[in-house]
């Protein structure tokens, strides 16, 4: 099935503070590539990505070249801008390195999380949206992964996990734009990796973070 769509996209992103713009202009357009604001197959416009950041395509040029080379982006012979089109080998490409990776910062994580930083993944999880009639909660879930991860205290992992996270992000788009999408507990992982940290129970903890990554990719991937 070819899942690419090939259109340009008007995705909404924050406009940026006039300091610092090269760097913002580069974290702004990642958070969106990793938040699934962009799907497989889109072109995208210098111009657009510009005016829509509020500043001049410079910072937005060295931003692309920075998405490019991460595999976000994709310059084409004919200098059109895509993200790439959906893949199925590399959408379980990252599936495996994703399972790898994040159980590996889960448990340099529960080695050093203490009671507070369960409470602040808990404070996480009650100001999400989920369930039923609800989009699912795409900040929410973000911030609970990487509020987890960063408890590792890793500065090796940590880079590489957001690289995953950033190809990833369009696949993403086209799992929330399908009509399921609305119909699952987003968050029903969340609560259980939650409630294991809170048991010390280190295995359940685990099952329930594979449980929630692959669910995901389930829409992607067919089984066999």
């Amino acid at each position: 099935m070819d899942l690419s769509i090939a259109a340009m996209n008007t995705a909404i992103i924050a406009r940026l503070d006039p300091v610092k713009l090269r760097e913002n202009a580069y974290f702004a357009l990642r958070d969106a590539f990793t938040r699934g604001a962009f799907a497989p197959g889109d072109t995208l416009s210098l111009r657009t990505l510009a005016e829509q950041l509020g500043v001049s395509m410079t910072p937005v040029r060295e931003a692309v070249r920075r998405l490019v080379a991460e595999g976000a982006l994709v310059d084409t012979p004919s200098r059109t801008l895509m993200v790439p089109a959906f893949d199925a080998r590399r959408a379980a490409d990252l599936l495996a390195a994703r399972l790898a990776l994040e159980h590996l910062v889960l448990d340099q994580a529960i080695d050093r999380i203490t009671p507070p930083d369960i409470d602040t993944l808990a404070a996480i999880l009650a100001g999400a949206k989920d369930g039923p009639g609800h989009q699912p909660d795409l900040v929410a879930n973000h911030d609970f992964h990487f509020a987890l991860y960063r408890f590792s205290g890793s500065e090796v992992l940590l880079p590489v996990i957001e690289a995953l996270w950033l190809q990833y992000g369009a696949y993403l788009n086209l799992i929330i734009n399908r009509p399921q999408a609305g119909l699952i507990a987003e968050h029903a992982h969340h609560h259980e990796i939650l409630a294991a940290l809170r048991a010390g129970d280190r295995a359940a903890a685990h099952t329930a973070l594979e449980a929630d990554i692959t669910r995901s990719f389930r829409f992607l991937i067919p089984e066999g």
